[in-house]
């Protein structure tokens, strides 16, 4: 973070921002980690997993003419 100058800064926030800022961050850690956690768990879509059996096929067919 930037630190501001003194004329730029809020009056009474000197202190308390420390704090606030950790328990913001510890709160969109969290929810980050539910996220993606979430992701993780949905099953992968039939069209990606097709493509990416053509690739496969693809990449085999490659290294054997090689």
């Amino acid at each position: 973070m930037v630190d501001l100058p003194e004329n730029q800064r809020r009056p009474g926030t000197a202190g308390r921002t420390g704090a606030r800022n950790t328990d913001t961050h510890t709160q969109i850690a969290s929810k980050l980690k539910a996220l993606y956690s979430a992701v993780e768990q949905e099953p992968i879509p039939d069209m990606f997993l097709d493509l990416l059996e053509k690739l496969d096929k693809a990449e085999h067919l490659g290294k054997s003419r090689t």
